[in-house]
């Protein structure tokens, strides 16, 4: 068993369950989760309710997993894709970047059933607060290693945590016309041109 697995309470999943876990995923991104019964869901994945239950208990344990589900392996996708950079600005770059990509298929439906489902919007926060942690982190190593000007790593995490929050909520889409991917990448840029020597 995996340790996230394990935190979450979860089993290893056979292969059939993670491929539905993975269809569910691309499922829920496309279209949200609300609007799904599990008897809507046992006909779009062509499986059994029983199926469905070695998932979950219920219908809001099964939103609840594939979320978990989509923001594990999005973290996991970010931080492998920043670690290849020495550079402190090439990897605030490529994280934010990374973040951009992985958050690219939520659409707007996702987006809107995630700030209304509380267990779904407590993982978006928490792993929002983790990815702004560590940007507090490779902003403190470019302040160090002379990269970056002498700024406070800690506010700088904060202001991007905060946009970060706004980017998920939908609201920086609201105010902009910019798609969550676009958000992220004109904040990196941003967060770049402020902070680099």
């Amino acid at each position: 068993m995996s340790a996230e697995a394990e935190a979450a309470g979860e089993r290893v999943l056979t292969a059939r369950q993670a491929e539905l876990l993975d269809q569910l995923e691309a499922l829920f991104l496309a279209e949200g989760f609300t609007g799904f019964t599990l008897d809507d869901l046992v006909v779009r994945l062509r499986c059994s309710k029983s199926t469905l239950y070695t998932l979950a208990g219920s219908k809001e344990q099964l939103a609840a997993r594939v979320v978990r589900h989509f923001f594990r392996k999005a973290a996991a996708t970010v931080e492998a894709q920043a670690v290849d950079e020495d550079d402190p600005a090439l990897r605030v770059t490529a994280y934010l970047t990374a973040v951009a990509r992985a958050l690219a298929p939520a659409g707007p439906a996702f987006r809107r059933d995630l700030e209304r489902f509380a267990p779904g919007r407590e993982v978006y926060e928490r792993h929002t607060a983790l990815a702004a942690e560590r940007i507090r982190e490779l902003v403190a190593e470019g302040v160090a290693a002379g990269r970056f000007r002498q700024v406070h790593p800690a506010l700088v995490a904060d202001t991007v945590t905060t946009l970060m929050f706004r980017i998920g909520r939908g609201e920086t889409g609201r105010a902009t016309g910019l798609s969550d991917a676009a958000a992220y990448r004109e904040l990196a840029a941003l967060l770049l041109h402020g902070i680099s020597l």
